[in-house]
Order: C-alpha cells, then structure tokens, then sequence
C-alpha cells in the first residue's frame, strides 16, 4: 500500500473522531504540503528509518515551501509526530511488517526567549485603551490580557456567561480558532486550561459598562457578532504601530501578565494554575529569568535592612 493512501484512510478513520478539529486540520495540511509529495507515493514498506531521516534532514534545510528555507524545530516535530503515529497504527494493523518509526532523531527545540511589555508600555497600552471612552469597546479584551493571562483563542471565544460579577471571577471553559466559514469554538487547548481566574476588582467596573452596550453574547465584538482571531491581532498590531511601541506578538500580553505577577511576589504555583499549565515546573521554566529578578530584588530589599 502506498504511504498517503494508508494517511488518507488513518486521518479520516482514526484520527478525525478522536482530536479536536483544530488538531485534525493540522493533520491534514501537514499531509498535504510536507508528506504527500515527497514520501507519499513511496509503499509502507519501503518507509525505512534511513529513508525517513533523509526525508526529515530535508525539511530541517529547505522545507519551507514558500522561502526554501529550513522548516523549524517546532514544525517538523509536529511532522514527525504524524509520521509515527500513521505508520504506529499501520504496524499494529498489520499493515507493515515492523515498526521502526521510533528510531527518527528528533531536532531540538529552542525555547523562545519569553517577550512582555515594559510597565510603561503596559500603562501606555491601557490608557489608550480607557481614553478611547466605549469607541472601540473590542479593545477592553486587551486589558482583559493583561490581567488574566488569557490566551487569544480563549478571550475570543468568551461569554458574557462566562463572568460572575458578583464573585468576581471569571470561567475559562472553552477556546476558539478561525476556520475556513468562520469562528470554530472548541474545547480548551488542555484540561488543566480548564480554570477559574479571579479578577482585579478595579477592571469589573468596565466590564459592566461594556455588557450595558452589549448585543452580543460574546465579550470581545463588533456589531454585535464575535471577531476573528486574526483580525483582533491585526487590531492589537495597530494599536502598538499608533503608541509607537515595538511590535511585539498578542502572547506577549499573557508573557506580560505573568511577569507582573511575578513582579508582585505571585507563587509559582497560584500563577501555573491561573496560566492554566500542565504543572509549576512549566511555569518555573518559562519564567525562570523572571524569577531571578523578583528574588535578586527581594535579597537587595533584605540587604538594605544591614
């Protein structure tokens, strides 16, 4: 059997009905621009670990389709995931005569360097954003970032519902992505993202303000309908070029509110579990040389007392 043959059968009977449609979607487009073409009109058999490793040390120098330049860590590991699990399944299937798949050599991943704002980016940020005065009342998701960690998918996919203003707390209970017809709201991207978020008291009052004017179940709007994802990063883009501060990505917001966090004396673990991570030791690592600040200055704040 060749190889894309048994991928159409694997995406289509295993994989589609037990991932989430985002995960199913990356499936498929790395089938089609990474996989079809270069190794899959090869047959199973064929599919030998040397034969695979050429075919991933090619992506690593020149698998980028639209610059031919190298595909990155991050991209061909997710490559090798679907090499591994297809042929995985087809060995168990009995489909291939072994399974050598686990042999690839994976590259390493580089963590990137966490980026945030500066505080006097942040308060420039939020001021913008209150002068405006109910103009753009979809910016407010912005402030909403920067102090709850919430990530884009979750913000754009948020309710009304979602916010007890008598509690002050607010319920992450699903995500979002934008799909070929539109909006796609889908289950959180873990189960530990899954959580409960209590608010500063001083952003409720303009929550409220902003449900008065809603006509939409949705927190971040416009016209009464939910936004795109990319169209709300391209509104945060334009907002950073208009204050004149340096571009940086819409995660940067939730690498800001940790860091403030941080800043503030948060533990570790009260901050993994707003953040919504697997465990601390995430937390710990992402945001190691924060921590080493907030700890260099609380000795500093010790050694003024001698």
């Amino acid at each position: 059997m060749k190889y894309i043959d048994w991928l159409i059968q694997w995406l289509e009977n295993y994989i589609r009905s037990s991932v989430k449609v985002r995960t199913y979607e990356r499936y498929r487009l790395i089938i089609e621009q990474h996989i079809k073409d270069k190794i899959g009109g090869m047959e199973l058999n064929d599919l030998s670990p040397l034969v695979l490793q050429q075919f991933i040390t090619g992506l690593l120098q020149s698998g980028n389709r639209k610059t031919g330049k190298g595909l990155s860590a991050n991209s061909v590991n997710a490559i090798i995931s679907v090499i591994q699990s297809s042929l995985k399944t087809a060995h168990l299937l009995g489909l291939t005569q072994e399974y050598t798949a686990d042999k690839l050599k994976r590259p390493k991943l580089k963590e990137k360097p966490v980026e945030c704002f500066t505080l006097a980016e942040q308060k420039k940020i939020e001021q913008a954003i209150i002068i405006m005065n109910g103009k753009k009342d979809k910016l407010y998701g912005i402030l909403l970032c920067l102090y709850s960690g919430l990530r884009i998918g979750e913000l754009i996919a948020l309710q009304w519902s979602d916010i007890d203003f008598a509690k002050g707390i607010l319920t992450v209970s699903k995500s979002c992505h934008d799909g070929k017809d539109g909006l796609i709201i889908d289950e959180p991207k873990t189960t530990t993202s899954r959580r409960v978020i209590p608010l500063p008291k001083q952003l409720l009052p303009f929550l409220k303000g902003i449900k008065k004017k809603s006509n939409s179940p949705f927190v971040v709007s416009a016209n009464g309908k939910s936004v795109s994802i990319r169209s709300y990063q391209r509104s945060f883009e334009l907002l950073l070029k208009k204050l004149n501060i340096p571009h940086k990505g819409f995660h940067s917001l939730r690498h800001t509110f940790a860091t403030r966090a941080i800043e503030c004396g948060m533990d570790v673990k009260t901050l993994s579990e707003i953040l919504g991570h697997k465990n601390p030791t995430v937390t710990l690592n992402r945001y190691a040389h924060s921590l080493m600040e907030h700890k260099a200055d609380m000795m500093n704040r010790l050694g003024k007392l001698l």
